[in-house]
């Protein structure tokens, strides 16, 4: 028989804690409730002073529990075999069948069904002894009760056993999936293997297979002593075929332009994609001409492609670097990386959609290298304030009075010296370091004027700014939150930018 839940019974509670609403536990990932859900199996002797183990689970709330009396033939197992699976603890009441009750607990045990749900023995205090319960154990039990059963007693060994049955659930399932993983391990091992060395969107070779490919050629060169060539492809303005159509289409259009590429080399060439707009194609055994007029080639091929997406034509061009490997040069694949990425900055800067030959005399090559050692000793002066303001004064022609001053920015270096920003404040545009120079600036200025005396308080501050800071919409906030917290009026600060910096974004500026 089942027995139901009546929601009018006492919940078990400690001595002296009266009626009140029972607290919710949590137990790990499982909370009381779900607990009492689980499916309990009671096979009950009855006899002489008979309480009932499932009337106890009822009123403690368990809901889905299961009571039969214990047979004396098979039906015990046929009738378990029926509940398996919605079954999660065994109650065993053998007190009156004795040594054949651990039997009839081993062939539970033994049962595939059954091999994970927890049984508890319920036995008479009389057969209390070591070796019953060495016994009970050896039979599949994992806890022996003994009658007469307390509440207080069965219930902690009830929630503790189904505890354990979730627990070995979890660790089933996780053995499931790990074999099924096992299973697919051939096909994942070879995805994986794919993967290592290609582009996922696009299937061309993937940086890590290029520079592998770039160490190969390397080697060739110094031992068969001919020339190879490595071409740096970046897609001139697809951010803009990116952020108006999407993603997905973004994605679409660079596929559609590995397909280009593809038809356009031999099989025996290293065609890869290294980063999100780029592309690069490792050609072995070649000359610089040669080199040229494939890699014009290929900037005609993007030139010419048109893409359509959602009724829109779109076209786009190609900037192209070409560094050659050559047998005398000892380089690293970084390096004629390095090298590649270099020439293909220099056709960019040279108006892109165009083809360039790495040369040690590049000018943006010098500045770059220029710009690697300037980098930290700006970022130090940022984070150090190593930044300091001289004032100009600014002369009222007709008056011959000061009127305001000028704010002019030097960096302090290592050694004590003043650095003028000529030499630093391009490579922080370029570096993208001015904006932490021009709201730095902003800041101390502002503080400079809120500390002058009264008898300056119409003194006007002239602030150079880069043409960047007006197009950085935090520029406004800043200034306005500035002069709110310091109380200076805005019509003593007076911003600088050239005309062309003003013209380039005029409505912006203007606001």
């Amino acid at each position: 028989m089942t027995i139901p839940l009546n929601s009018k019974v006492q919940h078990a509670f400690p001595p002296g804690s009266g009626t009140q609403a029972e607290p919710e536990l949590s137990c790990g990932k499982l909370n009381l409730e779900t607990i009492r859900q689980k499916g309990i199996y009671v096979v009950e002797t009855p006899g002489d002073g008979f309480v009932s183990v499932a009337g106890m689970l009822a009123k403690s709330g368990f809901e889905k529990v299961v009571s039969a009396p214990l047979p004396h033939d098979d039906s015990l197992i046929k009738a378990l075999r029926k509940e398996a699976r919605n079954l999660d603890l065994i109650l065993l009441d053998i007190s009156q069948a004795g040594v054949h009750g651990l039997e009839l607990c081993r062939r539970i045990h033994d049962e595939k069904a059954f091999r994970d749900t927890p049984i508890i023995i319920i036995a008479s205090k009389n057969i209390w002894h070591e070796d019953f319960i060495y016994s009970a154990f050896l039979a599949g039990a994992i806890d022996i009760v003994f009658k007469p059963v307390q509440r207080l007693e069965l219930i902690p060994r009830v929630i503790s056993s189904l505890l354990l049955k979730s627990e070995r659930d979890l660790r089933k399932n996780h053995k499931m999936e790990l074999e099924n993983e096992l299973a697919e391990r051939k096909v994942i091992e070879a995805r994986l293997q794919y993967l290592v060395s290609h582009d996922e969107l696009t299937g061309l070779c993937n940086r890590r297979r290029l520079e592998q490919a770039l160490e190969t050629a390397v080697f060739h060169a110094r031992r068969k002593h001919y020339t190879s060539t490595l071409l740096y492809i970046d897609l001139d303005q697809f951010k803009v075929i990116n952020d108006t159509e999407g993603h997905t289409t973004g994605d679409r259009f660079l596929m559609s332009i590995a397909n280009e590429l593809r038809r356009e080399i031999h099989k025996e060439d290293i065609l890869a994609r290294i980063s999100s707009d780029e592309y690069a194609i490792l050609i072995e055994n070649t000359t610089e001409e040669a080199a040229l007029r494939t890699a014009e080639t290929l900037r005609r091929v993007i030139d010419e492609y048109r893409f359509s997406a959602n009724d829109k034509e779109y076209h786009i061009g190609a900037s192209i670097g070409i560094a050659m490997i050559k047998p005398e040069e000892e380089l690293t694949a970084s390096e004629i990386l390095a090298r590649s990425a270099q020439a293909c900055f220099e056709a960019k800067t040279h108006g892109r959609n165009m083809v360039h030959m790495f040369s040690h005399d590049d000018v943006e090559t010098h500045i770059i290298r220029n710009a690697v050692n300037w980098v930290p000793k700006i970022r130090d002066a940022i984070e150090n304030d190593r930044l300091c303001m001289y004032y100009q004064p600014v002369v009222d022609v007709e008056s011959s009075r000061i009127c305001g001053h000028e704010a002019l920015i030097r960096m302090h270096g290592h050694d004590g010296q003043i650095i003028t920003p000529e030499k630093f404040i391009p490579i922080a545009e370029r570096m993208g370091l001015i904006r932490d120079i021009d709201f730095w600036v902003i800041n101390h200025v502002i503080d400079v004027l809120s500390r002058l005396p009264e008898a300056y308080g119409d003194q006007k501050i002239n602030i150079n700014l880069s043409m960047f800071a007006f197009q950085d919409p935090a520029l406004l906030p800043l200034v306005c939150n500035k002069l709110a917290a310091t109380g200076v009026s805005a019509s003593r600060i007076t911003f600088e930018i050239t005309e062309t910096a003003a013209v380039s974004n005029y409505a912006h500026t203007r606001r």
